[in-house]
């Protein structure tokens, strides 16, 4: 396995060519010509190469996906064993969201950007070999997923005549950094051996504990514990040490259908830390788990 420096030096070139149904002109397949230099690796990669186009300039492509109707495009295709200096072309057979074929692009000025969703290969205890991209401590979330390869957002035209389009693989998403233990909120991360013989790599249980005032100063108490289970967690949102901040601008929130709803958050999250410590408070220890249960250590090529 090669580190983050190699991941940083690897460039791989994506051109896009796009040709969209307007009026009375016949739509074209596009395709996506992948590839990258043997300077920058000597060893094949693997992954899914995500090509994304997005009409809203306020935030990169890679963050605008999801399941509501203001999604912007991604269309992708895996990239299995691809070799230094190997051309990989991606047609319209590429699988796409929310529109089917980037034949059905309409025409027009859009923001492109492309991710390679880098995956990782595990040699199973069962025999079997698989390639997959692990949980790298972000929730399985392609967009922020430590190690995977992105480019720097740009304008482009789509549409009858326009140019190819040149995508550079420029930056990768770098590690997660620990959150540091606090007073009260304490990370917990134990290798699993079953697991770790399992998938053949290290494999590892994470937890958070929120522990009671006056936990530090009885290191022999022994105190009740609350187990909550949770999704792709790495803190208490809802428990926070210090006063709402002042300054900070309402939002508003889709799910809730209300504004302000960061400000809400705070509050309620102060509300909850000043009744933690107070005196009448039962003194418990509270075990946050999540899904992330099986997170792998970040192995790149």
């Amino acid at each position: 396995m090669l580190s983050f420096s190699f991941l940083l030096a690897v460039a791989a070139s994506v051109s896009l060519s796009i040709r969209a149904k307007t009026g009375n002109a016949q739509s074209v397949v596009q395709a996506v010509s992948v590839s990258f230099p043997a300077a920058q690796s000597a060893k094949a990669l693997d992954g899914r190469l995500l090509v994304l186009l997005s009409n809203d300039p306020t935030e990169e492509p890679r963050m605008q996906i999801d399941d509501t109707p203001r999604s912007q495009m991604v269309f992708g295709v895996t990239v299995d064993g691809m070799k230094p200096g190997e051309v990989v072309t991606v047609g319209d057979s590429a699988a796409g969201y929310p529109l089917r074929k980037l034949s059905e692009v309409p025409a027009g000025d859009y923001t492109v950007q492309a991710v390679l969703d880098v995956y990782q290969t595990f040699h199973r205890a069962d025999g079997k070999t698989i390639k997959l991209s692990p949980d790298r401590g972000e929730g399985k979330h392609w967009n922020i997923a430590p190690g995977n390869l992105y480019s720097t957002p740009r304008k482009v035209h789509v549409g009858p005549g326009g140019a190819a389009i040149s995508i550079s693989l420029d930056q990768v998403i770098p590690p997660i950094v620990p959150v540091a233990d606090t007073k009260y909120v304490r990370h917990i991360r134990i290798e699993s051996a079953l697991l770790t013989t399992f998938w053949g790599t290290p494999t590892y249980l994470s937890a958070i504990v929120l522990v009671p005032e006056g936990f530090g100063e009885h290191p022999q108490a022994r105190f009740p514990l609350m187990i909550f289970h949770d999704h792709f967690v790495s803190g208490f949102d809802d428990f926070r040490t210090t006063p709402p901040d002042p300054d900070l601008k309402p939002d508003y929130s889709e799910r809730f259908h209300l504004a302000g709803y960061n400000k809400i958050q705070q509050e309620e999250a102060y509300k909850e830390y000043q009744q933690w410590i107070s005196a009448k408070f039962p003194r418990v220890l509270v075990m946050r788990f999540s899904m992330r249960i099986l997170t792998m250590t970040t192995h790149t090529r």
